[in-house]
């Protein structure tokens, strides 16, 4: 038996998220049925994340196990002859005996994107979220410093999938902004050591309600004190959100033979 650990780029837009679903398309589901025909197996594969409907990812972190001989780079080829042209197999290589994608992860990176203006990009519709309304970057980017540590961020989790801790170190929230013919483009990244129920949705909407005027920087420390979601901003739409890298324990690293 081999243990495998892959990376993943894919477009949500067409998936009900990543875990497999009855009657819904999803994107283990498509990966899993790849897997049967390259190799013959029926694998159950575990995600470091499970993205929801409509999110994307450049770098998904993925683990199964499997009996197969093919070398990793055949494997990652014949995958990706086989997948749908909105999911990519980036990397396949061997990983230590019981690697389990999720229980290695130690911390994940998330970019969320915005266009502000009065034009949208038909081209990225569902890969954005435009917002017609002018941001102020300068405002959103005092209420992150207040967001920036460790911090109880009940007031940012969705209900759906409550977790034993709501206590999460996030460690960097970086916001930049490019000017566009009309509006700009705006990048918030966000990196933590974990991540609650749609947390990082939550808090692209809490800073979007700060770039409005509809919410103050100095508001977010009270925001968190309440450990009420009904505090905080809406929830940022799923299609501008990207996965961007996974990060695992040292004792996680893998070779690509």
């Amino acid at each position: 038996m081999r243990y495998l650990r892959m990376t993943l780029a894919y477009v949500g837009t067409a998936y009900a998220g990543w875990q497999r679903q009855p009657n819904r398309v999803t994107v283990q589901s498509v990966l899993e049925t790849a897997l049967a025909r390259v190799i013959g197996e029926c694998v159950h594969t575990v995600a470091a994340g499970r993205t929801d409907a409509g999110v994307h990812a450049l770098g998904q972190v993925v683990s199964f196990s499997t009996e197969t001989r093919l070398s990793n780079e055949a494997l990652r080829r014949a995958l990706n002859a086989c997948l749908p042209n909105d999911v990519c197999v980036l990397e396949v290589c061997d990983a230590p005996e019981g690697f389990h994608a999720l229980r290695a992860a130690i911390g994940k990176c998330y970019r969320y994107l915005i266009q502000t203006g009065s034009l949208r990009d038909v081209f990225a519709t569902d890969r954005l979220w435009h917002c017609r309304y002018e941001l102020d970057c300068e405002k959103m980017r005092q209420a992150a410093c207040h967001l920036v540590g460790r911090h109880d961020f009940r007031s940012f989790q969705s209900r759906g999938s409550p977790r034993r801790s709501t206590v999460r170190e996030l460690r960097r929230l970086k916001i930049d902004a490019t000017p566009l013919l009309a509006g700009q483009r705006i990048s918030i990244e966000i990196e933590a050591d974990g991540f609650l129920y749609n947390m990082a949705r939550n808090i692209v909407g809490t800073l979007v309600e700060v770039g409005r005027g509809r919410l103050e920087p100095d508001q977010l420390p009270l925001i968190l004190q309440a450990r009420d979601r009904r505090r905080a901003g809406p929830t940022a739409p799923a299609h501008g959100l990207y996965l961007v890298a996974v990060k695992l324990r040292d004792s996680s690293s893998c070779s690509s033979t």
